[in-house]
């Protein structure tokens, strides 16, 4: 279970994130560093809550993630809401958010979108 922010407490140092998140990469060879918006966009999307642990611990806190989310490419409406709402976030920070308004990939209903 997920509680809120404010009530994280780190668990150990574990740094694990499920390898099926990343299924396509080797991991082996796998730089963390240089792929943290692929990562943390993974964990937003499907991770649980053992993998929100590990992704925080990895790149150095709360802070930090949350400044990861900010960069993160794509996420869906849904869980631009979610990390809205559990991190504190505004939309409008989200660079996700930002390159779907300027695409048009609004949350409207596809009759205004048609004009009817």
């Amino acid at each position: 279970m997920l509680y809120p922010i404010e009530q994280y407490i780190p668990h150990g140092d574990s740094q694990l994130i499920s390898s099926s998140l990343l299924w396509e990469y080797d991991l082996t060879d796998f730089d963390w560093d240089k792929s943290k918006c692929i990562v943390v966009e993974r964990v937003i999307e499907r991770g649980r809550p053992e993998d929100y642990r590990g992704a925080i611990n990895r790149y150095g806190g709360i802070e930090n993630f949350r400044e990861i989310i900010k960069a993160v490419r794509h996420l869906s409406p849904k869980d631009i809401a979610f990390v809205c709402f559990f991190f504190k976030l505004n939309k409008e920070e989200l660079l996700c958010y930002r390159r779907q308004q300027l695409r048009g990939e609004r949350d409207t209903p596809k009759s205004e979108t048609r004009g009817g």
